[in-house]
């Protein structure tokens, strides 16, 4: 089985990098928005925290694990422009076989007003995007690795325009209790549109991350890296690799040594938990990425970093995050999650 697993994980790497060499836009961008309240407080993706979180799962499957036997979770993102968005999950064990959870993912674009091409009013639509997430995992060779894989039916519509197609997530999570150390990988979002807007098949959002995480035996502290879109090195847009710039009049070049570090530094996040208790955690979070495309030039401000919290009541696991986009404003994430079991232990 092992080798039957890897030999598998080899194939669809191989595939999806060499349909992710060729330049191009692509469809079904929301599948890479940051659903969780905790996870968006981190700096936007987490991949390598093992910790009974649902959400977690989202990012990668291989973090499905049976402490998440009937757990339940809700989502909401109020974003920009008066989109919003959500994610529920739901996740249960077979034993002898593994874990399994199962989720919908949606985003609502709003209600927009069409005119023709002379102008004339001709009413209202609305625009939105789902997936549904099938998820499974199993623990292989021993205790401490985990593979789980998540196949994400999407259906995409835009007015008059509608495109259905499938992706998949495929990941590999390494726990050592021990050392209390977490290392992930995963490879997200590779696929295909099976039916196209207007004829012209476009790519999906293809991306291999890799990432750790690290808790302190003695301090109630955890530390997080992760890398994204490792399939591609140069992530700048064209208008930013101008490395020449000027200071009042004067023409100033970047050294070579600049311009790969900051290449490298858009591939990191990093995440940093204060964990008290079981029933409550602050997150902070940093993206240089997200910092360096989104600044201003006049002012940064706190562009780039994230913040939230979360506190257990009762039965019920309640999350907050904030994620600053621009000076402009950020998104804020609610998440509430819940293990039904608990309901109906007494009855």
């Amino acid at each position: 089985m092992v080798k039957r697993t890897l030999t598998a994980l080899l194939f669809f790497l191989t595939g999806s990098l060499l349909s992710a060499q060729n330049a191009g836009t692509t469809t079904y961008n929301f599948l890479k928005l940051t659903n969780s309240a905790r996870v968006a407080a981190l700096g936007g993706s987490v991949i390598a925290i093992q910790d009974n979180d649902l959400n977690f799962v989202f990012h990668n499957p291989a973090l499905l694990s049976e402490g998440m036997d009937q757990n339940i979770n809700l989502n909401y993102i109020d974003y920009f422009a008066g989109v919003n968005y959500g994610y529920a999950s739901y996740a249960f064990k077979e034993e002898g076989i593994g874990n399994f959870a199962a989720g919908i993912h949606y985003v609502d674009y709003g209600q927009f007003t069409r005119y023709d091409e002379y102008g004339v009013y001709q009413g209202t639509f609305r625009a939105s995007e789902y997936a549904l997430n099938l998820i499974g995992s199993r623990t292989i060779i021993d205790t401490f690795l985990t593979v789980g894989v998540n196949i994400k039916p999407v259906l995409s519509v835009f007015e008059q325009y509608t495109s259905f197609g499938i992706v998949m997530d495929l990941g590999a999570v390494y726990y050592n209790p021990h050392t209390l150390t977490t290392v992930g990988l995963v490879i997200r979002n590779f696929g295909t549109q099976i039916t196209t807007y207007a004829g012209e098949k476009e790519k999906v959002p293809f991306e291999i991350q890799a990432g750790f995480s690290q808790r302190l035996e003695h301090a109630p502290f955890r530390f997080s890296v992760i890398l994204q879109q490792l399939q591609k090195w140069d992530l700048t847009y064209p208008e930013e690799s101008d490395s020449d710039y000027s200071i009042d009049g004067q023409d100033i070049k970047t050294s070579k040594f600049d311009i790969i570090g900051d290449q490298l530094m858009r591939h990191v996040i990093f995440g940093a938990e204060f964990l008290p208790g079981k029933n409550f955690h602050v997150d902070l979070g940093y993206n240089y990425r997200r910092r360096q495309e989104l600044k201003a030039d006049s002012r940064y401000g706190m562009v780039g970093f994230s913040w939230g919290f979360g506190f257990r009541v009762s039965k019920f696991h309640f999350a907050f995050g904030h994620a600053t986009y621009h000076l402009a404003g950020g998104t804020n994430h609610f998440s509430i999650t819940t293990n039904l079991s608990d309901f109906y232990k007494k009855l």
